[in-house]
């Protein structure tokens, strides 16, 4: 009898579960212009008022993005398909009122931006980033989601997604969040997989190119994989045991990285016929490199995401900045670009974050808060970002290299630490803050070098002895005190002056005398502007210390003013042999251990 009633009870709390699911349904009959018809049904709704909404922002991103200025052509019915209230309060929400306990709607989508933020629809594919698409009803996020995908069978479409496969072409969530954290790409494209562990990670590729260039580029895909499991000991462990790569790699696409919990948006306009098998293989090292590092160990200031308002956090410097260090790191550890390419490519960078006057108004963390008004976001009043901002990517990135190389003098590693942080806060899924992350460091380094670093570097933005840690690998960090500088970007203009395209920046020559974005440079020293020759080597012609009399237009009046140069402050990155010295055997090995190469 008592098994009886399970089975009873079960087989009740399955039809309540079957009944309780929201149903959507897209389909793409008029792809050619950009559009998708979008279908969903609410059952069993106990208030006279069921809310829908169209999301604001999107998991990986940090701004707002008014997904629903593309919705149009919303309708909504009652189970017997009479018309029901709507009403609208704010720009992203739909009320719907006067329903008989089920409410089905119905509307039209515009996108046409292939990226990991937006959807695209056209012939070549439906590109669906899961919050610009779909709808959804806040006070019902618990339950279970089917959705139909209306393939193009006349285009050769098949679905990639991480959603569970349902049948057909009809997939679940087993929640809202769940569901608005799973892109999908319908296309003709191809698929490659490998088996790791148990585990499967899958490569759908929408790419012109043919099957051996697929097979190239998977090689390296694959190499990649293998080297940040190494870094971390383990691959996560998959919901529903796959992980899913989705590349595309079309003319129309618009380039783009985005990690999510079981999968990957990959989008580049290079084709690998095109460039994109040398050019595109970063995005997947450091996409894959955040199913680890901000997807599972997660900060605690984006727990839970709120599709609502934007996601403010003050730990990206970690998140987006170790993964970003680690990026090309592995790709010179895998062989993919050489030593010497790797330690140059640093000199971008490393400049960028250390000659920026930002640092005297932002620590790393207070640069992560700035998300909301860097992170894809829109806006036309002009802002003062050159002096004000570094990106969390590269400050956390070189962050990451001081931490890594600091961390080797004292015979530990950043592989070995971001272990215990994986052990600590990523398997056990417990989400961390900035605190947890300085005492994981004390645990594993000590606590003086752990409050040293966080100190210093995290909570103020003092530059570490970079010439101290690099020659500990046999890199070599110089400046020129000979060489010129002048501190505005400038470019030639249709009547051949020199236009100022940026805000100058603070402390320079040419913002202590005055220019400012968007002023011409008319002649210098009595002669006219400079032509044929890109300025900053007409700069370097000049001395430190040399004196410019600078005629220029601001606002279309003529002005003069004197610009006294000084030297230099960009930084040189270069391999200790490139000039000429030898390396030493413990320097070699230390080097060949951080690079993990023969």
């Amino acid at each position: 009898m008592r098994f009886l009633l399970l089975i009873l009870l079960f087989c009740f709390q399955s039809i309540q579960l079957s009944a309780q699911t929201n149903n959507y349904s897209i389909s793409f009959d008029n792809a050619v212009h950009h559009e998708a018809v979008i279908s969903a049904t609410f059952k069993d709704i106990s208030t006279d008022t069921l809310t829908l909404r169209m999301s604001r922002t999107s998991p990986g991103r940090y701004a707002l993005h008014e997904f629903a200025k593309n919705v149009y052509n919303f309708t909504a019915f009652d189970s017997k398909g009479n018309s029901l209230k709507i009403t609208r309060e704010n720009p992203y929400e739909w009320k719907v009122s006067g329903h008989d306990g089920q409410v089905n709607i119905k509307y039209t989508l515009f996108a046409n931006r292939g990226d990991g933020t937006y959807s695209q629809i056209d012939e070549t594919h439906a590109h669906l980033n899961i919050p610009a698409t779909f709808m959804y009803a806040p006070t019902l996020n618990e339950r279970p989601i089917d959705v139909n995908f209306s393939i193009r069978e006349d285009l050769g479409w098949k679905v990639a997604t991480q959603l569970p496969h349902v049948k057909g072409n009809t997939y679940s969530a087993p929640n809202l969040y769940y569901f608005m954290d799973s892109p999908t790409e319908l296309s003709n494209h191809k698929v490659r997989e490998i088996n790791i562990d148990g585990q499967t990670v899958k490569f759908a590729l929408h790419d012109p190119g043919t099957e051996d260039e697929a097979d190239t580029y998977f090689e390296k895909v694959k190499k990649v994989v293998i080297a940040e499991k190494e870094v971390f000991g383990a691959l996560p462990k998959f919901d529903y045991g796959l992980y899913t790569f989705l590349a595309c790699y079309i003319p129309n696409a618009s380039g783009d990285g985005m990690e999510h919990r079981n999968s990957t948006i990959l989008t580049s306009t290079r084709t690998l016929a095109n460039g994109g098998m040398e050019g595109n293989i970063g995005t997947v090292s450091h996409e894959f490199f955040h199913s680890w590092n901000v997807e599972r160990i997660r900060p605690k200031t984006l727990e839970p995401f709120n599709f609502e308002e934007a996601n403010m956090s003050g730990e990206l410097w970690f998140a987006e900045g170790f993964t970003s260090y680690y990026t090309n790191l592995i790709l010179c550890r895998v062989g993919l670009i050489s030593p010497e390419k790797y330690v140059e490519g640093l000199t971008g960078t490393f400049n960028y974050v250390w000659n920026s006057p930002a640092r005297q108004f932002f620590n790393p963390i207070e640069m992560s808060y700035q998300a909301p008004f860097v992170d894809a976001a829109t806006s036309v009043d002009p802002v003062n970002r050159e002096n004000t901002f570094i990106s969390y990517y590269s400050y956390g990135s070189v962050l990451g290299l001081a931490l890594d190389l600091s961390l080797r003098e004292k015979g530990l590693n950043l592989d070995d630490y971001m272990k215990h942080v994986w052990k600590t806060y990523g398997k056990t899924e417990k989400p961390y803050t900035i605190e947890n992350l300085n005492q994981s460091l004390n645990q594993y380094a000590g606590e003086e070098f752990g409050h040293n670093f966080f100190n210093n570097y995290i909570h103020k933005s003092d530059m570490p002895k970079y010439n101290e840690l690099f020659s500990s690998v046999g890199i070599v960090l110089s400046q020129d005190d000979n060489a010129a500088y002048f501190g505005a970007a400038v470019s030639i203009t249709d009547d051949l002056n020199g236009k100022i395209q940026s805000n100058t920046k603070i402390g320079s020559p040419a913002y202590k005398a005055g220019l400012d974005k968007d002023d011409v440079i008319t002649s210098i020293n009595g002669k006219p502007f400079p032509n044929g020759i890109q300025f900053e080597a007409f700069v370097k012609k000049f001395k430190p210390n040399d004196m410019l009399s600078v005629t220029y237009l601001s606002d279309g009046q003529e002005k003069n003013t004197e610009v006294i140069l000084e030297s230099d402050p960009s930084y040189a990155i270069s391999l200790q042999e490139k000039n000429g010295d030898k390396l030493s055997k413990k320097v070699l090995k230390e080097r060949k251990d951080w690079l993990k190469i023969e």
